[in-house]
């Protein structure tokens, strides 16, 4: 039987910027035009003052481990080859979180991370996490 394949992410016209910084090995966050506030996942509105305009800010790549967790079951078929894997919620300089995996010894709260992006499935280039 041959293994799954792991599902691929489809970029939008709301998540292109952030797929592009990706691609160039940097997290880009939208920011609000109206209030400044950052955010991350992208998404259409601005959940502090209510604009749908946004710009586009590059992070530096350095936070901090909020939390962590070890994964020990697949949530999809094309991830079982990868387990046990550990995802990581990290605090950014910058004042929002992101999530990927992380590469290193055990995590802890609090540690200095880096991130970086790795070549996934049909050329997308996805987050992970290693010690500073």
């Amino acid at each position: 039987m041959d293994e799954a394949a792991k599902p691929v992410p489809h970029p939008s016209p709301l998540t292109q910027p952030y797929w592009d910084g990706a691609a160039a090995g940097v997290l880009r966050v939208q920011q609000c035009a109206g209030c400044g506030r950052l955010r991350h996942y992208p998404r259409w509105l601005c959940d502090a003052c209510h604009s749908f305009e946004v710009t586009w800010k590059d992070c530096s790549g350095r936070g901090t481990v909020h939390s962590w967790m070890v994964a020990h079951h697949a949530f999809h078929p094309g991830f079982k080859g990868d387990l046990p894997y550990t995802l990581v919620v990290v605090a950014m300089e910058e004042g929002v979180r992101a999530l990927g995996r992380f590469r290193g010894e055990a995590p802890r709260i609090g540690l200095p991370v880096l991130i970086g992006f790795e070549q996934g499935a049909e050329g997308h280039a996805l987050p992970f996490f290693t010690p500073a």
